[in-house]
């Protein structure tokens, strides 16, 4: 029997020691006047338990402080346990027992009084007070109110926990019970075990039980709003059910639902942008929504069928061999050598910084038929891109470029868009052509509509009125071509990086008929090796039957020539082996065209000048006479506004300085007559100031002008030249027109770099900057005839 002795410290309360069978558990602390399942599997706890079974004893539980210890101590136990009775005891399949204890009162360990065959411990009972007073049962009460939400929000407690909470009739029963009930930790559980106040204990529970609430219901709330989800789900996959029924029963079903889950899959696989494809799924559910017959159907339809087949993300890999492009740009294009530097720069910073760089946005600006559009499809055969090309000319509606919205009848994307589906990579070489021929209208300035385009700061998002989503242009090379820059709007054109396209000389020309145009006219019709055409027939063709800077009549004149061959060859008469310059006439017809050549003579007023035209260089012959009059000048030739300043400038010069130039004229008695031929060609601008002025000086002088000598500069009313355009296209035609000497500004010095070499050396060059420089050279030392003087006077 329990020996009963009093507690230290505590003369009034007495403490019952005794000993008992120990069982140390990991994961289970057992409350007083509650039954818990008791599961042990260490030999010494079920002999433990086996032994107090049989002689019908109690038991001591106790928790250790750490699960992995295998022979517990007392220094590994906590000291507050539960003193049990045990029910009956089963034996399991995988070696453990399994009893059911019955709590009965706390306990303190003591000491381990035995270790085998099982543990002994001396234990002392713990006293347990249960007075109830006002503040007692406020708090049972707020404790069983927050015991039955949490009964009635949590799946895990039963209901009849909160009816065995209601009749517990003493605090410290109601808080063992509730703390039984909770999904708490361990260290809690024991906390509540070792509290032997139960009004603390009280407290404590109050505590979990509101955080446990805060748990609850978020969890609910959560469960909540899944569950809705789920309802609403169902009830969208059963009215769609009822839908396909009765879409089934009127004949539209299987069609339908077959091209829905088609364009689902399709969307799915396409690889848009987020905004895309949140889009295009909004669309397909309208679709699916809408009977087959609905006018909308088709629009959605065709929407969707765009969103789906524009490239998204596939790119093509470029080719970055530097001597393979450069080799294959040569093979196709001769001369044009800053064009070609440029793409393999391109090509080398693309090698080195490809996640960096920015596509370049290049304007090819030259004549016609100079090669822009073919060399854009070079660059994209270069690295291995897909070429597509949009010419801009005569557009006039800003919604070519945009697209029309949706809600116009028959809308469709802008060229933009439309063109790079049919290049089918993010990445192409799209080619802009004509961009200088764009018309403005009541209808929007296109022009405008390409600035975004054309700006890699914004066409990463570019905006189509019909797509209605950003889309990605950023990774593509844009190339635009255009004759003349005036035309192009200066916010285009400072997006642009421009790129000269010089007309061809003639040497040029030679070759690239030789390399190109001949042996593609050949094969085109059908010729083998014969016949041949002689350098002499070559030029004649360039000279005397076209007039162009570039070469599309030149290969258009070997075609003709080609036909008449082919025709020969058809009709198995004898085929020339070699095309000279004397069977052109045959072949062609006579001349078309003549090209300037050096005056036969020296001769006073006429002076040799050059120009530049859309068709190259050319001389230019300008012509003074002098007749008595009061003073007048007149000029003929339809000349331009800046090229009748430059004959003013040119006479006014002449009068200012007569008497230093020994010019013994009555200006006021003088009519002036300046004449440039041809007649018929209009021509304008600053260049042919020097000339006019030398022509000029010329006539009132009754000095010749050298016929070997040809010049071009600006003048101005103090005699300053000053530099002009279009040098090298001038001293190609001077020199094709067997002109040995040029006076050229001084400040055109440094553009001598694009005249060859060959030029340079057959040509002198004279560099002059004032117009007293450029009478010595340009005009003879003979005297003027006395006749003509006292004509003059």
């Amino acid at each position: 029997m329990p020996k009963k002795t009093g507690a230290k410290h505590a003369p009034e309360v007495y403490y019952e020691t005794y000993e008992l069978a120990l069982v140390p558990v990991r994961d289970t602390v057992i409350f007083p006047h509650l039954m818990s399942p008791l599961i042990v599997g260490r030999e010494r706890s079920v002999r433990a338990i086996e032994t107090a079974n049989a002689n019908n004893q109690r038991l001591a539980v106790f928790l250790q402080r750490d699960p992995e210890t295998q022979d517990p101590a007392t220094a590994d136990l906590f000291s507050i346990g539960t003193e049990v009775s045990l029910g009956r005891m089963l034996r399991m399949p995988d070696g453990t027992s399994s009893v059911i204890a019955q709590g009965e009162h706390r306990v303190q360990l003591l000491s381990i009084t035995q270790t085998d065959p099982y543990l002994r411990a001396l234990v002392a009972r713990m006293p347990e007070t249960n007075d109830k007073s006002l503040e007692t049962e406020a708090l049972m009460r707020a404790v069983l109110a927050l015991f039955e939400k949490a009964v009635h929000l949590s799946p895990q407690l039963p209901d009849d926990a909160f009816i065995a909470a209601m009749n517990a009739d003493t605090p410290g029963g109601l808080a063992d019970l509730v703390g039984s009930t909770l999904n708490a930790p361990l260290d809690k559980r024991q906390e509540l075990l070792e509290t032997f106040d139960p009004i603390k204990r009280l407290q404590k529970i109050s505590v979990m039980l509101a955080k446990e609430l805060d748990v609850l219901e978020l969890q609910s709330k959560i469960h909540t709003q899944v569950q809705e989800e789920v309802d609403k789900t169902q009830r969208e996959y059963y009215l769609r059910e009822q839908i396909k029924v009765i879409q089934h029963e009127l004949g539209e079903s299987d069609t339908q639902t077959r091209e829905i889950n088609e364009l689902r899959d399709k969307i799915a696989s396409a690889g848009m942008s987020k905004d895309a494809q949140d889009k295009a799924e909004h669309e397909l559910e309208r679709l699916g929504q809408m009977p087959s017959a609905a006018p909308e159907t088709a629009v959605i339809r065709t929407y969707l069928d765009w969103l789906i087949t524009l490239p998204w993300h596939k790119t093509t890999t470029d080719n970055l061999d530097i001597p393979a492009a450069a080799k294959l740009l040569d093979e196709q294009h001769y001369g044009l050598k800053k064009a070609k530097e440029r793409i393999l720069e391109y090509i080398a910073v693309r090698k080195l910084a490809a996640e960096k760089m920015r596509s370049p946005i290049l304007c090819f600006v030259g004549p016609p038929g100079t090669g822009k559009t073919s060399m854009g499809r070079s660059i994209a055969q270069a690295l291995g891109r897909s070429f597509v090309r949009v010419s801009l000319g005569g557009i006039h509606d800003e919604a070519e470029i945009r697209g029309h919205r949706r809600t116009y009848i028959g809308a469709l994307p802008g060229r933009i868009i439309q063109t790079m589906k049919r290049a089918a990579t993010i990445n192409p070489v799209f080619m802009l052509d004509e961009v200088d021929k764009i018309g403005a209208d009541f209808r929007g300035d296109p022009s405008a509509a390409l600035l975004e385009v054309l700006d890699p700061e914004q066409n990463y998002a570019f905006s189509d009125h019909y797509l209605d989503v950003p889309y990605d242009l950023s990774k593509v090379m844009f190339i635009t071509t255009a004759n003349i820059l005036e035309p192009i709007p200066p916010a285009l054109r400072d997006r642009m990086e421009v790129i000269e396209f010089p007309g061809y000389i003639e040497e040029e020309k030679v070759a690239i008929t030789k390399q190109f145009l001949v042996p593609r006219q050949k094969e085109e019709h059908g010729l083998g090796e014969a016949p041949k055409f002689s350098d002499e027939s070559i030029r004649s063709l360039i000279r005397e039957y076209t007039y162009e800077a570039g070469v599309r009549n030149l290969e258009r004149e070997i075609a003709n020539v080609c036909r008449k061959v082919a025709r020969l060859v058809a009709e198995d008469k004898r085929v020339p082996t070699l095309v000279t310059r004397e069977s052109l006439f045959k072949y062609l017809g006579p001349t078309k065209f003549t090209y300037g050549v050096k005056e036969d003579k020296d001769e006073i007023g006429v002076a040799t000048g050059v120009a530049v035209s859309d068709a190259g260089g050319d001389t230019m012959a300008v012509e003074v006479t002098l007749m008595r009059g009061k003073g007048g000048l007149q000029l003929t030739g339809q000349l331009g506004d800046v090229m009748q300043e430059s004959a003013q400038a040119a006479l006014s010069y002449a009068r200012t300085h007569a008497k230093r130039l020994n010019l013994r004229v009555n200006f006021d008695k003088l009519d002036i007559h300046i004449h440039v031929p041809e007649g018929a060609i209009p021509k304008d601008g600053p260049s042919a100031g020097i000339t006019i002025a030398t022509a000029l000086i010329s006539a009132l002088s009754q000095r010749a002008v050298h016929r070997d000598v040809a010049m071009t500069g600006e003048i101005t009313l103090r005699g300053r030249i000053l530099p002009i355009g279009g040098l090298r296209d001038k001293v190609l035609a001077a020199h094709r027109a067997g002109l040995k000497t040029m006076l050229i500004p001084k400040k055109n010095e440094k553009d001598m770099v694009d005249v060859p070499k060959k030029i340079q050396r057959e040509m002198n060059f004279v560099y002059v900057e004032r117009m007293d420089q450029v009478l010595p050279v340009a005009l003879t030392r003979g005297r003027i005839h006395p006749s003509t003087k006292r004509h003059l006077k």
